[in-house]
């Protein structure tokens, strides 16, 4: 792992931006080597764009990303946080990546408004995957991406996106719930990445695996998670790079976070962060709190019409 603090014209000159991130590389699965010479994939997820996080620490995120040279961004969702007062910042963070993105949506964006912060995303170049399929070309190899809509709020719908997919070309999966590669898995998708957790922000004593784990019932709380043997399945839940309440991060699995994959036959790399771990036990959401939390989408959505009728 490579931490890097950022100072100076980067982030500015005032020291309350002087953030610290993690770089974390990891090889992909095996499932690629029969297929795909060598792809670097850039993984971020929960930017948050708003207040709550500086406009310093996105664009040190993009910093690191365009760095990396990747062939490809995959951002895992919620790159809002309970506005859409900042979708025109949002584009321009977007607009900075030097490379392809393929984005699926979070909680937060629903909540705020899927139909702009997909509409802020398209503008800024990204490719928004809501439960389908997509076909990525670079230097002669093909390769899937999977996005799935928000499974938090209710709008994943796994089976219409694997439904699409060409048993022939790797794939890779997005979700913002990491859980929905449980079922991608089964599918042929041996490599998901997602986020929604922030890795608990706070991961000294495992009170990260305590609050997302134990008390909110994530299997998959931050780092990597399955197998990369041939057959099996792999996720990866990203800490990110924003915050939707407080910013506080301390602990080393919960700094600000891009992640690194290297995927086919030439894309092993000489150290990673850590190994695959086991999941925790887990609690699947009852139908009734899924429901609640999709009511919750057309409440605010509703507010936000009726308050637009009214100006």
């Amino acid at each position: 792992m490579i931490t890097v603090v950022f100072e100076g014209a980067l982030l500015g000159q005032n020291p309350k931006h002087r953030e610290k991130f993690a770089v974390r590389t990891f090889s992909g699965p095996l499932a690629y080597h029969d297929s795909l010479d060598h792809l670097r994939v850039v993984h971020l997820t929960d930017m948050h764009v708003g207040r709550v996080t500086p406009m310093a620490a996105q664009m040190a995120a993009v910093d690191l990303t365009n760095a990396a040279n990747p062939d490809f961004v995959a951002i895992t969702g919620d790159f809002v946080c309970h506005s859409q007062k900042f979708l025109d910042a949002l584009r321009s963070v977007i607009r900075e990546i030097r490379a392809p993105v393929f984005a699926v949506l979070g909680n937060h964006d629903h909540w705020s408004g899927a139909r702009e912060v997909r509409e802020a995303l398209v503008r800024a170049g990204a490719e928004v995957l809501d439960n389908v399929v997509t076909t990525y070309t670079v230097r002669g190899q093909r390769m899937q991406i999977l996005g799935l809509d928000d499974a938090y709020t209710g709008h994943a719908d796994r089976e219409r996106a694997v439904s699409m997919l060409d048993p022939h070309l790797p794939t890779i999966g997005l979700s913002h719930i990491a859980e929905e590669a449980d079922g991608l898995w089964r599918h042929g998708v041996p490599l998901v990445l997602s986020g929604h957790t922030h890795a608990g922000q706070i991961t000294v004593a495992k009170l990260h695996e305590i609050a997302i784990g134990k008390v909110a019932g994530h299997k998959y709380v931050h780092g990597l998670y399955g197998s990369r043997e041939v057959g099996s399945g792999a996720v990866y839940v990203g800490a990110g790079v924003g915050a939707a309440v407080m910013p506080i991060r301390i602990g080393d699995r919960g700094k600000r976070e891009v992640t690194i994959f290297e995927l086919g036959r030439n894309g092993a790399v000489e150290r990673e962060h850590h190994e695959s771990q086991p999941p925790l036990p887990g609690r699947k959401p009852s139908e009734e709190l899924t429901q609640k939390r999709h009511q919750k989408v057309l409440q605010l959505r509703s507010k936000r019409e009726a308050k637009s009728s009214t100006e």
